[in-house]
């Protein structure tokens, strides 16, 4: 790897990891904002690296470990030790266990997806992949490889994406996000590569015929849209139907998108951002023919999981967007209105680099911590 690219690569990769500064207490007492009033409460530690989570019927939580653990969190905040017959992943750079979400029909058939980085011959890759947990919650069972995310590359460790979500028809679709893989940026514009894209597919990993690249032979029919650089927030907006997606910039110019059929979400044709070390990427920050984002971020956000909120327990957060951002720590609720943004709030700045916000069973919000020794917190209202 030439000298200029290591040190971007490896920049890179400080950006995603994140230090290993002390960690901060949660605020005492109640956290007064612009909508909500709530308390902050530590609900489980002792993980690392926690990155995605799927909430069981009964209230317990499952949760991924980057470095290839998945445990399960008591209603209690106990963690489990390390549930068994979880599949190898590749853990280099921003690789590992990623993304899970339980199968709709999970109360009868017991069915999850992991998203993960693996490695096979030619390099590594993102893999989708689909198995059963078992009726005592010990292990996976029936694990089995969905779709890989090819071509694989033998350079890199980074930009996976990983995030998924199921469409809101009773979740007849699985959508799955992948990134660009850094090396080679230009993979996200090619229609017959998977990196840097969203894909669209059946739970059994087949094409729908409505895909938009569907039967082409110069495209893969997995691909519902392109052009993107590392996407690790996907989520569908209640009473919409719209897929919202979250997009990591390089040096400025993080986004969000609304994922539209078919379309070019141009990267790297198209950035608000520039290279680590300054250099430009492109000059264009539009381009007829490719959507442009709904909100830019620079200084960047490094914006990862996203939820809308839709619960009880903090009414006048409902259909609000929350963010979990790494860098420049926070926690960011976004009002939303007819496909706009149209106001921002930053809470709990500082307290950790954020990966994931869930919206748990009782309305209480989760946060999952990108630290070593990692915490699930919890939002109560005062």
């Amino acid at each position: 790897m030439p000298r200029r690219l290591a040190r971007i690569a490896a920049l890179a990769v400080l950006l995603a990891a994140g230090g290993t500064c002390a960690q901060v207490p949660p605020p005492a007492g109640v956290v007064r904002s612009e909508a909500a009033d709530f308390r902050v409460e530590v609900f489980a530690a002792g993980l690392e690296r926690p990155w995605g989570g799927a909430f069981l019927p009964d209230g317990r939580l499952l949760v991924t470990e980057r470095p290839g653990r998945l445990r399960l969190i008591g209603t209690n905040g106990r963690v489990s030790a390390p549930l068994a017959g979880t599949p190898a992943v590749e853990t280099g750079g921003q690789g590992g266990l990623l993304d899970i979400a339980l199968a709709p029909d999970f109360p009868d058939s017991r069915a999850l997806f992991l998203c993960h980085a693996a490695r096979v011959e030619g390099g590594a890759l993102t893999r989708l992949t689909r198995a059963r947990l078992s009726e005592d919650a010990t292990a996976l069972e029936a694990v089995r490889t969905v779709l890989d995310a090819t071509p694989a590359q033998a350079r890199g460790r980074n930009h996976f994406g990983c995030r998924m979500a199921f469409s809101p028809d009773g979740g007849r679709y699985l959508f799955l996000s992948t990134g660009d893989r850094y090396v080679e940026m230009g993979r996200a514009q090619r229609l017959d590569d998977l990196a840097g894209k969203v894909l669209r597919l059946t739970r059994n990993g087949r094409v729908p015929p409505d895909n938009p690249f569907a039967g082409r032979g110069d495209a893969r029919g997995e691909i519902w849209s392109y052009g993107h650089r590392n996407p690790q927030g996907l989520a569908f907006q209640p009473g919409t139907g719209l897929l919202w997606a979250s997009e990591f910039g390089p040096r400025g110019g993080d986004e969000l998108n609304i994922i539209r059929r078919g379309a070019n979400y141009g990267w790297p044709l198209v950035t608000h951002g520039v290279n680590y070390d300054g250099s430009v990427i492109s000059e264009r920050r539009s381009e007829p023919g490719m959507e442009d984002p709904v909100r830019v971020w620079t200084p960047v956000i490094s914006p990862s999981g996203i939820a809308f909120y839709d619960g009880a327990a903090f009414p006048s957060w409902r259909g609000n967007l929350f963010v979990a951002a790494l860098n420049r720590p926070a926690l960011v609720r976004l009002t939303i209105q007819d496909g706009r943004v149209t106001g921002e709030e930053r809470l709990l700045p500082g307290l950790a680099r954020l990966r994931q916000v869930l919206v748990g069973p009782e309305g209480f919000l989760y946060l999952l911590t990108d630290e070593p020794a990692g915490r699930v917190l919890r939002l109560r209202p005062a």
